[in-house]
């Protein structure tokens, strides 16, 4: 190439890169996907929720305006399942939040070699796939065979039936999902701990501060953007996490002790076809998790405590 060719080469770059819609050509693609596969589908189940329809090809969606979402807000289903949300986003929080932060802190001072083991052991729950650790968990849980019942059996306790009483339905289903995400979490909170400036703490010691007063004084406020990102992901995500262990081991009973919201939706649009209503669940979804999404996010830009 000669350098007459590369010198037109390199002034045609510098031109793209002055003008203002340029960064816009970089963007593209990802706009183009995320339009594709996130903003389109939601449009076209907002248009969906406003229309009774059985999913059938061949079949005509009717517009029934409102109606949908006036059935829905007054199904008793309905209200069972966001109340069981509730319960499940409350019982997840110690097992996502304040578990991990205990685990990380007190095994951050552990050597490299026994700390690289302990992630490891720490995380395998969250590489097994949901349906194997549900398939296990139901074999651990049985009531005549399972190793837990076998336990309690052995220190003379009576036998529990985890899956099948509505009292432990739920918070069985709670642990489960907690368990697989324990792991994520702690590796999420060693890996904030690791970013403290070292010098603070020693600066502390020095300074005759203890432990305890060095976690609640510097480590905590320090961490306390990586436990808010927690907190919302626990609270937006939850229970979307808990759904396959609650298709797999409970399908929502007994009794609807353990469906929640997306389960509910689940059923409306592949066990009833309704599309409509599955659709106007997820409308209702995704504004009232958008309205908590947004307070959530208030409060950790209030709250959080960043070292400058």
């Amino acid at each position: 190439m000669t350098a007459l060719a590369t010198s037109s080469i390199a002034r045609r770059k510098a031109w793209l890169r002055r003008q203002p819609w340029a960064p816009w050509l970089y963007l593209a693609p990802a706009l183009v996907l995320l339009v594709i596969w996130i903003y389109g589908p939601l449009a076209y189940a907002f248009w969906l929720s406003f229309h009774e329809w059985n999913m059938l090809p061949t079949a005509p969606r009717r517009y029934v305006g409102l109606l949908n979402y006036e059935r829905l807000i007054g199904l008793p289903d309905m209200k069972a399942a966001l109340w069981n949300t509730g319960i499940y986003l409350i019982g997840l929080l110690p097992l996502t939040v304040i578990l991990p932060v205990a685990i990380a802190i007190l095994t951050n001072e552990l050597s490299g070699r026994w700390r690289d083991l302990y992630r490891a052991l720490i995380f395998v729950p969250l590489i097994i796939a949901p349906v194997a650790a549900a398939a296990v968990w139901r074999w651990m849980l049985n009531v005549d065979f399972g190793i837990v019942n076998m336990a309690l059996r052995g220190m003379g306790l009576s036998a529990v039936d985890f899956l099948k009483d509505d009292d432990t339905a739920i918070w069985t289903i709670i642990w489960i999902t907690g368990w697989k995400l324990i792991g994520f979490s702690t590796l999420v909170i060693s890996a904030s701990l690791s970013n403290i400036n070292p010098a603070l703490i020693e600066a502390a010691r020095m300074d005759g501060g203890k432990e305890w007063q060095i976690t609640r004084r510097i480590r905590l406020p320090l961490l306390s953007p990586t436990i808010f990102l927690l907190v919302l992901l626990t609270i937006l995500l939850g229970a979307q996490w808990s759904f396959a262990y609650i298709h797999v081991l409970t399908q929502g009973g007994p009794l609807g002790s353990t469906s929640n919201v997306y389960y509910l939706l689940w059923q409306f649009g592949f066990g009833s076809l309704a599309a409509g209503w599955a659709s106007a669940a997820g409308m209702l979804l995704f504004v009232g998790f958008g309205v908590v999404a947004a307070g959530l996010i208030w409060l950790m830009n209030r709250a959080s405590f960043h070292d400058n």
